[in-house]
């Protein structure tokens, strides 16, 4: 990969890819890094271009994102779309209990909750996936979790999928609506009307949650659950 300055102030990471058929260009949630995608053979002065072009959106995308927070002992971290306070308590394992979040006193926040998000995320995707799948007729071959940044979900041309489990913070519908997203991909690997529709087969009043994860993922991306990074 290669990095070039456009626009005098904004660093962009050129990644060619043999899979990618148009440009892609992506901010990072986490730390506002500029990666920009192209199709392997594509000119590398057709890809610049494209870039300065969009020089005012990258900016202001980066402007608007919120700042990186770190999870601690008192702060209020977004669970399955609540706020709960994150409290040192003498417990074993992770309790939510009225609008609080009981974490054992002894361990750092931070990793502990981070791992008690991913079994939840997991607990919630598994019946929402299988339940979808067995509508759309197309078998679910495995379910990852990571922390990834460019997207939420992914499907595989072999039924494999995966999803970010920072999902476990958003609100149990958009949750849902990404899980229907990615089963819908087992049936339509691209984003055209055919798929759009199975998507609203399977669940018809997704739009207002795809457009809560636009509005509101950067929010999700910018918790930190450990000291000089995120958990993996």
């Amino acid at each position: 990969m290669k990095q070039v300055t456009v626009a005098d102030d904004i660093a962009v990471t050129l990644r060619r890819s043999a899979r990618a058929r148009r440009l892609t260009l992506r901010v990072s949630r986490s730390d506002g890094a500029v990666v920009l995608t192209m199709p392997a053979r594509m000119a590398e002065a057709e890809a610049l271009q494209f870039a300065r072009s969009k020089a005012d959106w990258l900016r202001k995308t980066r402007a608007t994102m919120p700042g990186p927070q770190t999870v601690a002992h008192g702060v209020w971290l977004p669970v399955e779309g609540r706020l709960l306070r994150v409290t040192p308590a003498p417990v074993r394992v992770v309790r939510a209990e009225d609008d609080t979040l009981l974490v054992p006193q002894s361990r750092l926040a931070g990793p502990v909750l981070a791992a008690w998000l991913k079994h939840l995320a997991l607990a919630r995707i598994i019946p929402h996936a299988d339940r979808y799948a067995a509508q759309l007729g197309r078998p679910v071959q495995a379910i990852r979790l990571r922390d990834t940044r460019s997207r939420w979900g992914s499907c595989t041309h072999d039924g494999r999928l995966m999803f970010s489990w920072r999902l476990a913070m958003a609100p149990p519908a958009v949750l849902d609506y990404v899980v229907a997203h990615e089963v819908a991909h087992l049936a339509h690997l691209d984003h055209s009307p055919a798929f759009w529709a199975a998507v609203a087969r399977l669940m018809p009043d997704y739009a207002p949650h795809r457009l809560w994860l636009r509005q509101h993922g950067n929010g999700l991306q910018a918790w930190k659950f450990r000291n000089g990074g995120d958990a993996d």
